[in-house]
């Protein structure tokens, strides 16, 4: 007797939320089954890969990033370009380091200047992100959301601290799309798109950043949260849990020890790059693996072998 394997229905879909504009313009969601069960579900958007870039010189990132972006990463306009043109990545996520009041300190309205100019001079959707100190983003995020109207560009992201300010500037004022970051909690994730819901920010307006970790540091916490959030959503239609989710996995996995170890203090470990990237690497497919609709890269690398990944699996 022919094997037959018994289908699973759901009754939930993931909504579908649209970042930037024209022809490059991408969809995230759209799914009715747990990532990756073709056989059960239709309408899922192919998982989307992104390509960060800074505001300021990266002066912390690996030496070969810095070679590679030597001649554009003192003007953040040339660097986007520069990674549009070579590199070709879904979209691109502008961060402003240099905002954070425990470094440079940048003046919103300079960040603002800076984002319009790469929103301007890109054709791909701009996701952008802060500097993670939450009152600061609040302003940040005020004055970015104004100068990049009509861009339709994503924010991450909104807390509980300043979902507020955040989602009334760029998922109400300007029409932008908002990221409702949680800390790797089905709860806290529904209660903050519950929130944003009772401000006014329509859901097809909200992607979801439920917190990341490195593969190996807690990962399986993100796993878990990511496994709970998609069945609650499809399982039991549960409809404040029905958006699409996007993991920054850069801001996370270039800082761990594996990452970060130089060679010559751990020898045995090879190159600190193949380190890097491998970290990023697995990360970002498990993460993907289990439902992410989007991740944040650093690596040109990291890139290419999870777009080739995506690819395959749909």
């Amino acid at each position: 007797m022919a094997f037959k394997m018994s289908v699973q229905g759901f009754k939930g879909k993931i909504g579908e939320v649209t970042i930037g504009t024209g022809d490059k313009a991408i969809t995230l969601g759209g799914q009715n089954a747990v990532a990756f069960f073709e056989t059960e579900g239709e309408g899922a958007n192919t998982p989307k890969i992104g390509l960060e870039i800074l505001d300021v010189y990266p002066e912390e990132w690996i030496a070969s990033l810095q070679e590679l972006y030597k001649d554009v990463a003192q003007n953040t306009v040339q660097w986007a370009k520069f990674v549009e043109e070579k590199f070709n990545p879904d979209f691109i996520c502008l961060r402003f380091v240099g905002a954070d009041p425990n470094g440079l300190n940048k003046p919103v309205e300079e960040c603002a200047e800076v984002a319009k100019a790469v929103a301007e001079a890109i054709t791909l959707p701009l996701v952008i992100a802060g500097t993670n100190n939450h009152e600061k983003d609040a302003k940040l995020f005020e004055k970015v959301a104004a100068a990049v109207d009509g861009h339709n560009c994503l924010f991450l992201a909104a807390t509980e601290d300043n979902y507020k300010a955040v989602g009334a500037a760029a998922g109400l004022a300007y029409q932008h799309k908002v990221g409702a970051e949680s800390s790797v909690d089905i709860n806290l994730a529904k209660q903050l798109n519950v929130l944003l819901g009772q401000l006014g920010v329509k859901n097809e307006d909200v992607v979801m950043n439920i917190g990341c970790a490195a593969a190996g540091y807690g990962f399986e916490y993100v796993v878990s949260t990511m496994d709970r959030i998609r069945l609650a959503a499809l399982g039991q239609n549960d409809k404040t849990l029905q958006a699409p989710v996007i993991t920054p996995v850069a801001f996370e996995t270039w800082g761990v020890k594996e990452s970060i170890a130089e060679l010559e203090d751990a020898p045995e470990w090879g190159s600190r790059e193949d380190r890097g990237i491998a970290m990023e690497v697995s990360t970002a497919a498990s993460i993907i693996t289990v439902g992410s609709d989007a991740v944040v890269v650093r690596h040109p690398k990291s890139l290419e072998t999870l777009r080739n990944f995506a690819g395959a699996l749909v």
